[in-house]
């Protein structure tokens, strides 16, 4: 044997070695980024809730159990907000159901017509009142999406009539009838539905329910004018931003990946407005032209299609005014129902900065409680052991719960206790 066949021999015991210490290295590695994507080392732990010291409150507490347990989403993935937002968006939910409704139109004083679904109960509400949801959806959505068929399902389960607004233009299959869609904080169509239901359930009382962009106008329209509040028991709003003002500069950044979850709304708000392209661009009483229609193509943001289409259908001169009058923010202190506000920590959509908004609300007005989480991405609020979901999410249960909670308040309340919130209510 050769000198230099003993070296071979002498080495090649160690260059297996050097391979496994290569793979348990990139083992090592891709482990660690899995840990920190999925953000499995955060703890959890009950949402964190801003409330003032007052008898409903307490009342709340104690009867809503869901305000004060821990929130376990699913082990593997349900810690990382992007997960949570991305299942809840695209995937929709678990055996999803397929509630039976009937569809209203109502047409509107500028030619548009109006369209909700309506959705009778499966069963006797707790107290035995006469008690409807009337629920908002977020950004382009509509009855059809899975979250929705999913909470009017469950809702219906719990003795609750059920309204949804189907946003203007939302629907594939329903034509537009006047120049316009939805926009951020129109309130017509919400208001047309909530009258609608005032006037054929004379005895109903109201529960306001609305989820992202939804909850900007819920709030907006219960703060527009007082008359809105009337019957109207109290006010959920889940994953809202507050204020699209201070959120544009927040949504071009790439913290947390919100500019691309921009593009990616940006990109659902040219394929419905582009589906309405004829009456929007073409009818003689449109406010738009040619060259909005080329910026349209070009959009990659939001902000750019607010700017260009949507703050135009009423007559807004600038973005800044659009999202200035068409932001809840300005609102909510006239809205003197009890109101729970929902956010999540993790919630790649709403910046951190944001939540200044509820938390100061709710450290002011004693009818206000916010509750923020530490998981649930948004509207995603998904339960389930370790892999796989269960149908009902956290979010679906909890408006619900407050709800129920109070309307037994409203029913068992004792007239000092309502003498005592008139007081907080003026104070």
């Amino acid at each position: 044997m050769s000198a230099h066949e003993g070296d071979v021999h002498t080495l090649a015991p160690e260059m297996p070695a050097m391979f496994d210490g290569m793979k348990l290295a990139a083992v090592a590695t891709v482990l660690y980024i899995i840990v920190r994507c999925l953000n499995l080392k955060s703890p959890t732990a009950p949402p964190e809730i801003t409330y003032q010291d007052t008898p409903l409150n307490h009342f709340l507490l104690k009867s809503c159990s869901l305000l004060t347990k821990e929130y376990i989403p699913p082990l593997l993935w349900g810690k990382s907000g992007h997960l949570q937002t991305a299942l809840y968006g695209k995937l929709g939910r678990v055996s999803s159901p397929h509630p039976h409704g009937h569809r209203k139109y109502l047409p509107m004083e500028d030619g548009a017509t109006a369209t909700f679904d309506l959705f009778e109960p499966l069963a006797d509400h707790q107290t035995g009142d006469d008690v409807t949801m009337v629920i908002c959806p977020g950004i382009g959505n509509h009855s059809e999406k899975h979250y929705i068929r999913t909470f009017v399902d469950y809702s219906q389960k719990q003795g609750y009539r059920c309204a949804v607004l189907n946003h203007l233009g939302a629907l594939p299959n329903i034509e537009l009838t006047s120049p316009r869609v939805f926009t951020y904080g129109c309130t017509w169509e919400f208001g047309a539905m909530v009258g609608y239901i005032k006037k054929a359930y004379p005895q109903t009382h109201l529960v306001v329910v609305g989820f992202s962009l939804g909850g900007n106008i819920v709030c907006k329209f219960l703060g527009e004018n007082c008359n809105n509040q009337e019957r109207v028991l109290c006010c959920v709003s889940v994953c809202q931003g507050y204020s699209a003002l201070r959120a544009q500069e927040t949504f071009l950044q790439w913290d947390q990946c919100r500019r691309f979850y921009n593009f990616l709304m940006a990109d659902n708000m040219k394929r419905i407005i582009l589906s309405h392209r004829g009456i929007l661009f073409g009818m003689s009483s449109s406010k738009m032209k040619d060259a909005d229609m080329s910026r349209l193509y070009t959009a990659t943001s939001l902000m750019q299609i607010d700017d260009n289409i949507m703050r135009k259908f009423h007559g807004y001169s600038s973005i800044k005014e659009y999202y200035e009058k068409e932001s809840c923010v300005h609102y909510l202190h006239n809205v003197d129902v009890p109101l729970l506000l929902v956010n999540s920590a993790d919630d790649p959509l709403v910046h951190q900065s944001l939540l200044t908004i509820p938390h100061t609300l709710a450290e002011k007005k004693p009818n206000v409680m916010f509750a923020l989480t530490l998981h649930g991405g948004h509207l995603g609020f998904f339960e389930g052991a370790v892999l796989f979901p269960e149908p009902l999410t956290w979010m679906d249960k909890v408006i619900v719960q407050y709800a129920t909670t109070i309307c037994h308040w409203e029913r068992h309340k004792t007239p000092c206790q309502s003498e005592a919130d008139c007081s907080e209510e003026k104070a």
